[in-house]
């Protein structure tokens, strides 16, 4: 076969792995909200029927004592009224979040892994390779230059 067919399946092949990976990320992701939900809804079930008991402790202990509240009581929460009904959102605005964020982020890395790979960034990487390279290797002959013992001569002393 041709290495330019050859070229264009392992191409193929390889954006079907990346579509496949997205797509499996948005599911993952998925399936993450939902339990997320669940636990959520279940402990605000709990804080319900716990504010509920001390709405009665409360309504029991001001009836015991013969409490009045004044006519002139301002309300600043709304802990007593019925939650709004929560409004359905729509499959599209999920799915839109679902594989919305998977699929920038993959955008963004593979932007960033294009710019790391391009050749003005690999020369510039080069070139400070080599200037480090020469700098440790002229620091390596000074310190073995000071580690010389001086010997001093006839001619040297003269």
């Amino acid at each position: 076969m041709d290495p330019a067919l050859w070229a264009a399946l392992g191409g193929a092949g390889a954006v079907v792995l990346v579509l496949l990976g997205v797509a499996l990320a948005a599911l993952v992701q998925s399936r993450r909200a939902r339990v997320s939900e669940q636990a959520a809804r279940a402990d605000l079930e709990q804080l319900r029927e716990r504010l509920e008991e001390l709405a009665a402790e409360l309504a029991a202990s001001r009836g015991a004592a013969g409490a009045v509240l004044p006519a002139t009581e301002f309300v600043i929460t709304t802990a007593g009224e019925p939650p709004p009904a929560a409004a359905p959102v729509p499959g599209r605005a999920a799915l839109s979040v679902t594989v919305g964020e998977p699929l920038v982020k993959a955008a963004a890395f593979g932007h960033a892994l294009r710019r790391a790979l391009s050749a003005e960034t690999r020369n510039r990487i080069a070139f400070e390779m080599r200037r480090e390279v020469k700098r440790a290797r002229k620091e390596r002959r000074r310190a073995a230059r000071r580690q010389r013992p001086v010997t001093v001569t006839e001619e040297n002393a003269a």
